[in-house]
């Protein structure tokens, strides 16, 4: 009899726990995500294009164009002194156009920007056409010698001071101090007495 109420207990057990198993919430599971597919490349937004530098071959309609460089950069493609060039220094210069000059003139004859336009300058008699002028009054250390062993020297020669000062320096005594401006500075910073602005020559 005991063995019977034991089997009737542990069966309402098994029903009670069967009950609450099917009344209990299912377990929620988190979503994948799913990656967004990549749009179509025709729905892509048109990538922008950048402008191309234009090339020139004319020194004058390039200077027009950049303004200001102190030497041609890679928007010049043209030859690197053009005869419109030469003539034009030769007219500036107040040389004779028509003469006929070396090549070894003509390769020592550079040209840049600025303003918008062609300027030239040639580096026949120790002229630094590729230098800033300097502007410094400082006496430098070759200055102080030349004055020690010249004493009241009235000028101190440009291969002493250098070709791109824009003083002349004299010696009073053995010291050396500046006499006279003898040059002006161009805008870009180069000596304005060597560097002439061209126009176009035919």
């Amino acid at each position: 009899m005991k063995n019977h109420w034991v089997r009737i207990f542990a069966g309402l057990l098994v029903l009670a726990a069967a009950g609450l198993a099917a009344c209990a919430s299912p377990l929620k599971t988190t979503p994948t995500l799913e990656a967004s597919p990549a749009p179509a490349a025709s729905a892509l937004p048109a990538a922008v294009k950048t402008a191309t530098q234009e090339a020139f071959v004319d020194p004058f309609a390039y200077c027009a164009s950049v303004g200001a460089v102190d030497k041609p950069d890679e928007r010049y493609s043209g030859p690197k002194i053009t005869d419109a060039i030469l003539k034009g220094y030769l007219k500036a210069a107040g040389l004779d156009v028509s003469s006929p000059y070396s090549d070894n003139f003509r390769t020592m004859t550079i040209w840049r920007c600025m303003d918008k336009k062609v300027y030239a300058c040639n580096f026949g008699a120790n002229l630094p056409c590729d230098s800033k002028a300097n502007t410094d009054k400082a006496p430098t250390q070759g200055m102080m010698d030349y004055c020690k062993a010249n004493l009241n020297s009235d000028f101190i020669p440009m291969y002493v001071t250098g070709h791109e000062t824009i003083y002349s320096f004299h010696c009073v005594k053995d010291k050396p101090e500046v006499l006279d401006q003898i040059n002006q500075v161009d805008a870009a910073g180069f000596l304005s007495n060597i560097w002439y602005a061209l126009t176009p020559t035919p």
